[in-house]
């Protein structure tokens, strides 16, 4: 049964290319997150949170 399925199945490069290409933009995002939020300078960060605050929905008319 299992060669009946194999048929149909890419070969293992392409598929570990496709896990990858999630992993890797999924890792660059994380890894940039948490530098910003370790790096950044405390008056940038406070303008980043004054600025997800204004942008709340419940702050518009």
């Amino acid at each position: 049964m299992w060669s009946s399925f194999q048929g149909y199945l890419p070969p293992g490069l392409v598929i570990l290319c496709t896990i990858l290409s999630f992993i890797v933009p999924l890792g660059t995002y994380l890894i940039n997150r948490l530098l910003h939020k370790n790096g950044d300078p405390p008056w940038k960060q406070q303008n980043e949170t004054e600025q997800e605050h204004n942008k709340s929905p419940q702050n518009q008319p």
